[in-house]
């Protein structure tokens, strides 16, 4: 209900950059996606019920292998998640300078296929991911998804 002379309510944005940083352990992984799917939740992001189940996936795959692959050289990791008007974006970033490589599908391997699942998902959903170095000397891996996803 509106008085006289008042403002009209707006929505309020989803957009926005939030981050946050976690211990380089194996309880960190389900506590990151939580806190993201919470997130998206609590700001309205009109997220494609296929791209958030991907994107949650992608958070698991990622904090799983700084988790895995970074801890001796970076105990603690940092999650990001940015979203603008019609994408997402989530980074992990640790401090160990090792830039892994997706690696080629090998059936008989029992792992290493975390990198390679990331990348399919963000190519079915018309998005990008990439793995950069930082000023520190360590590596932020990245994914990013449109919210609306190409048919």
């Amino acid at each position: 209900m509106e008085s006289r002379g008042s403002v009209p309510a707006r929505p309020v944005s989803y957009e926005g950059v939030w981050r946050f940083t976690a211990p380089a352990v194996d309880v960190s992984v389900p506590q990151a996606r939580h806190a993201v799917r919470d997130l998206i939740a609590r700001q309205g992001v009109p997220l494609d019920e296929d791209v958030a189940e991907g994107l949650l996936l992608i958070v698991s795959e990622l904090v799983t292998n700084a988790v895995k692959h970074a801890a001796l050289l970076s105990p603690e990791l940092a999650v990001e998640l940015a979203v603008g008007e019609e994408w997402i974006r989530v980074s992990v970033e640790d401090n160990h300078p090792y830039r892994p490589t997706a690696l080629e599908t090998d059936h008989g391997q029992t792992g290493g296929r975390g990198l390679l699942l990331v990348r399919e998902i963000t190519r079915e959903a018309g998005g990008a991911c990439d793995v950069e170095h930082t000023a520190g000397g360590g590596k932020t891996i990245w994914a990013a998804l449109p919210l609306n996803p190409r048919a």
